[in-house]
């Protein structure tokens, strides 16, 4: 229902390269999508930049993030947009939070994928390690 828009308003990731950002002004679907496979036109849906099959070779980047934009809660919630799915007060809770994103970077291969840099901390543990030396 798209309800995962609200936190979520842009795709899980990207392809690395031109198509990153430099495409935007020429059409990402050129390089994203084909003539099977159309970029969608709900929102939160419509920003995902690649749709196509991996293949070796392809660099990605996996960038999952939550987010609270108070203008978007307030246009959400003024409409009932989603409201079987969307509990508006505890969102409410969190309207000052921001957001926060975490990005990691793939190489495609024949087996699988392979982690291009450091594995980012992901466990509450794992943060405060990565805070308490100033690295996050």
């Amino acid at each position: 229902m798209g309800a995962h828009a609200l936190f979520m308003p842009h795709g899980l990731g990207h392809m690395l390269g031109f198509d990153a950002h430099d495409m935007e002004a020429l059409g990402e679907i050129y390089i994203g999508y084909s003539e099977n496979i159309k970029r969608s036109d709900q929102f939160g849906l419509e920003y995902l930049r690649f749709a196509l099959s991996f293949k070796p070779g392809h660099v990605v980047t996996v960038e999952p993030g939550c987010y609270f934009i108070p203008e978007l809660i307030d246009k959400w919630k003024a409409i009932s947009h989603n409201s079987d799915y969307i509990n508006f007060d505890k969102v409410e809770e969190y309207r000052t939070f921001g957001g926060l994103r975490n990005e990691e970077n793939f190489l495609i291969t024949e087996t699988g994928c392979e982690l291009l840099g450091k594995l980012k901390p992901k466990s509450i543990t794992e943060v405060a390690a990565e805070w308490a030396k100033g690295l996050v």
